[in-house]
């Protein structure tokens, strides 16, 4: 007799059993599809990373479900000119796409692809898909303004440049020239291309000096100051050594002023009328552009501020020679504007410490532009002295505007001619003889 609860357990055994199994088996299914497909992405990225026309369509086989593999064929086979017809590029940055549809790069490329195919229309809407998937790209939206170019649309094109020079990535340099191919009109590039951002604006201006259109340089600096934009001192230095290179020395005087209003304790406090040199004493920073004072850097010879024994104020500048060379010196320097026919007195104090060779320092004088207009010197000073005041009195010429004030040395012509000591330079004018 069986009694209720006492069925035979072996049944319900053997179906658990079967249950198991079929997991295990779903399982070392699942484990081998994963393992087949890792493989298969592994194989593909191998040959992926040799970059050549062949890897990359054996990527392609083992992996063709990965959009990028096609895209970078369809670009190798570009470069490499692998395929003469855009026909099969086209299909392979369609594929791409059609894998990738929310990746802006794909669908620039196709657009490229379409537009060496003529297909004008169709890479339209892949640039506008591209730009819309990533508007603030500046590699986008620079090869959407190469594209607006062909396509004649010069406007469109300006467009797509500001965006480029907001975000950078392509040399601005490269950018403003391009915009001046699609237009002669400069006007219109600086209202519609250029941002109203002062570094922009300044690459802007720099471009034009460097190009030498010193009226279009014009148009971009008042549209800067019109723009109440602020930038540090420095980036005006290469338009106004451009202004001195090009003898506009009436927009430099202009620019030079309105630097001074824009930075008074900067530019505005080195004046001390009726002394023409700025920053003659010293006892501000030396700007190291424009018409205050410059140090170009030589082995040899050291320049420093020195607040040890002034001939007055609190700083004098001094500049140390080591002995290791015969220099040529002339690199403590000022450039100055000056009336035409106009008699003028200079004066400085130089003193010096153990200065040796026949060579020592003094102050020159001269003509920027043609030094045989004008061209003075004050006395040669060697070995150890106290404050000596310097003098000289010179007349510009007719032609001249622009006159440079330097410490130098000439290089010696004697056989023990390298130069070492020190020497101080405190309290240079220049002033108008009334």
């Amino acid at each position: 007799m069986l009694f209720q609860g006492s069925m035979p357990a072996k049944p319900s055994g053997r179906i658990g059993s079967l249950r198991s199994l079929a997991v295990r088996s779903c399982l070392g299914i699942g484990m081998a599809a994963c393992i087949y497909a890792v493989t298969l992405r592994g194989m593909g990225a191998w040959y992926f990373q040799t970059k050549s026309p062949e890897a990359l369509q054996t990527a392609v086989r083992w992996d063709p479900h990965n959009a990028q593999y096609y895209d970078a064929l369809a670009t190798m086979r570009h470069f490499y000119a692998d395929n003469e017809s855009p026909i099969e590029q086209v299909k392979l940055y369609e594929r791409a796409t059609s894998l990738s549809p929310q990746n802006a790069q794909f669908w620039a490329d196709l657009g490229t692809a379409y537009d060496w195919a003529g297909n004008r229309d169709d890479a339209r809407r892949a640039f506008e898909r591209a730009r819309a998937l990533f508007p603030n790209s500046p590699e986008i939206q620079w090869r959407l303004a190469n594209f607006f170019i062909r396509d004649g649309k010069s406007s469109e094109s300006l467009q797509a440049l500001r965006t480029v020079l907001r975000g950078g990535g392509v040399p601005s340099q490269d950018v403003f020239a391009l915009a001046e191919s699609v237009t002669p009109n400069k006007e219109a590039i600086l209202e519609e291309m250029v941002p109203r951002e002062a570094p922009i604006l300044l690459d802007y201006l720099n471009y034009q000096a460097k190009t030498g259109d010193m009226p279009a340089a014009k148009k971009v600096w008042d549209h800067l100051l019109a723009s109440k934009l602020t930038f540090e001192l420095p980036a005006a230095f290469f338009y106004l050594d451009t202004l001195i290179q090009r003898r506009e020395t009436q927009q430099l005087a202009e620019v030079w002023g309105t630097l001074g209003e824009r930075f008074p304790e900067k530019v505005g406090s080195l004046a001390a009328y009726p002394n023409l040199v700025a920053n003659g004493g010293f006892e501000s920073d030396i700007l190291n552009g424009g018409l205050d004072w410059r140090v170009a850097p030589v082995e040899g010879a050291t320049v420093s501020l020195d607040s040890r024994e002034p001939y007055e104020g609190a700083r004098a500048v001094r500049i140390d020679f080591d002995g290791t060379r015969n220099l040529d010196y002339g690199n403590l320097l000022q450039y100055l504007l000056v009336r035409p026919n106009t008699q003028y007195r200079f004066s400085g104090y130089l003193r010096t410490d153990g200065i040796t060779t026949g060579s020592g320092p003094r102050f020159q004088v001269f003509d920027a532009y043609d030094p045989q207009r004008v061209f003075e010197a004050t006395e040669n000073v060697v070995g150890t002295s106290s404050w000596r005041e310097q003098q000289l009195e010179f007349k510009t010429t007719g032609d001249t505007r622009l006159m440079v004030i330097r410490v130098a040395r000439p290089a010696s012509g004697k056989f023990d001619n390298k130069i070492a000591g020190t020497a101080w330079i405190d309290a240079v004018r220049l002033e108008v003889v009334e």
